[in-house]
């Protein structure tokens, strides 16, 4: 039976036992707590100084300000994960007027 449900799902049994293996569910529960504990140094790093900070900032902020150097990918994953999202900028439409309708000037 499980032989058939795992050739449907095209997965070979012995990875099918490994993933329900003891060792295998006490290593997701280790990296899932420990993505719990980055999670709260990330709020952390993205509440300092009341800025918007994307990941690469987030980045230079825990290795500037808490001394925690963490792996640009790692950051991203976790942001991902735990829904963490930096809004973006948006531009500003009368900037864009004001250079639109400004005529040319000569400088000496």
């Amino acid at each position: 039976m499980v032989s058939h449900l795992c050739k449907v799902a095209g997965v070979s049994r012995s990875g099918y036992y490994n993933y329900f293996s003891v060792s295998s569910q006490e290593q997701r529960k280790q990296k899932s707590d420990r993505d719990e504990i980055l999670k709260e140094t990330i709020l952390k790093a993205l509440r300092f100084r009341n800025r918007n900070k994307g990941a690469r900032q987030i980045k230079m902020t825990l290795a500037g300000q808490f001394q925690v150097v963490y792996n640009l990918k790692r950051i991203r994953r976790i942001m991902k994960k735990y829904e963490i999202i930096c809004p973006v900028r948006k531009a500003n439409p009368y900037k864009r007027m004001l250079k639109a309708t400004k005529e040319h000037r000569i400088v000496p």
